[in-house]
């Protein structure tokens, strides 16, 4: 059991600025002294998605601040805390960049130790800081950006088993939103309107459900919801409040139904044999989704596994993940040097193939 550590997190991947300090004192849970984030949805509204530029320099502008408020708000300064840990990728390489510059000018000055740390696996070490999960677990990391079944044998060990070769579940839900005329972001707009819409009026496709393994597609029904969609504009002129409502319905049904069949198919691969612990974590932005999250403990409960999800304000980018991530490193001797690089791309899996393709950055994911 390691004596107590106080790790400053800092975040800045996309368009959450966000600090964190959280403090272990042994074993696999966490405290979590103070959290603050501040997202940048109205910098970006106009525009439908996020700018990279105007993130950048919103990240700039609110990092310092930011920090100042969660370690006032954890009741510690600076010569409290054991080393700081930043986010280093994978993200929009203006915001990593900001956020490992100023982790790097603390540890510098303060003379703390650095960090660097995957954001995925900060959602992906998320269960162990808030409900002590033991290694090996499987997770489903469902976000605006990424969707991957992976393994989880220790901090820096990951396996994938399978993910999206396309869109990601949230850059879906974003794209249809769009299409709809709803507001950013789209995931909670596009929730809120199925919940008032019949799932079953619409015959959307379910991708991938007829290929064996865990590979997941979206592009496609992003696509059938758009023709959906312009076939009720050539025949009635426009679409209703009910045809929005009902497409939403029909399009979250997809979604959650391939994601329960494919964790089904996770879960078999994972656990084959498997005389311990059973347990399946959902983390990411799009694990807010109620629906989904009913679906995969429905999943679980029929196959005798353990289900966790983080709460709600975990699910989305916060620092509190990366800070533990940075504990999980810390303990087993992670340390980097003032030559951290910030990284556009960083697979968690690095001997698995691309799922979507690779270039000068490296692979996507």
């Amino acid at each position: 059991m390691d004596r107590g550590l106080t790790i400053l997190g800092i975040e800045s991947s996309c368009d959450d600025t966000a600090a964190a300090v959280v403090r272990s004192t042994g074993g696999s849970l966490g405290e979590i002294l103070s959290s603050e984030v501040e997202g940048q949805t109205a910098l970006h509204a106009a525009f439908g998605g996020v700018v990279p530029e105007i993130a950048a320099r919103a990240h700039v502008e609110r990092l310092d601040f930011c920090v100042e408020r969660a370690l006032a708000a954890a009741g510690v300064g600076l010569g409290d805390l054991d080393a700081v840990a930043a986010t280093a990728g994978p993200g929009l390489i203006g915001g990593v960049l900001s956020g490992v510059m100023l982790a790097k000018g603390i540890c510098r000055t303060r003379g703390l130790p650095l960090i660097g740390v995957n954001h995925l696996a900060g959602h992906a070490l998320t269960p162990r800081l808030t409900n002590g999960l033991e290694f090996p677990y499987l997770i489903l990391l469902v976000s605006g950006g990424h969707c991957q079944f992976l393994i989880v044998y220790g901090p820096d060990r990951f396996e994938r088993l399978g993910g999206t070769i396309d869109d990601a579940p949230g850059e879906a839900f974003d794209k249809v939103a769009r299409l709809l005329g709803l507001a950013q972001p789209g995931g909670p707009q596009v929730e809120g309107e199925a919940l008032l819409g019949d799932r079953k009026r619409f015959r959307l496709p379910r991708p991938l459900l007829d290929r064996p393994g865990c590979d997941l597609s979206f592009s496609g029904l992003k696509t059938a919801v758009l023709r959906a969609r312009d076939e009720l504009v050539a025949h009635q002129g426009g679409i209703t409040v009910q045809d929005r409502r009902d497409l939403c319905a029909g399009f979250q049904a997809a979604v959650v139904d391939v994601l329960a069949e494919k964790s089904r198919r996770a879960l078999e691969i994972c656990f084959a044999g498997s005389a311990g612990e059973r347990a399946f974590a959902v983390a990411g932005g799009v694990a807010a989704n109620g629906a989904i999250r009913a679906a995969l403990q429905a999943v679980c409960d029929q196959t005798s596994v353990r289900f966790t999800a983080p709460p709600l304000w975990l699910c989305t980018d916060n620092a509190a993940m990366i800070a533990w991530a940075g504990i999980e490193r810390f303990r087993r001797g992670g340390r980097d040097g003032m030559d951290l690089a910030a990284r556009p791309r960083w697979p968690l899996d690095a001997t698995a193939a691309p799922m979507i393709g690779s270039g000068k950055k490296g692979a996507k994911a």
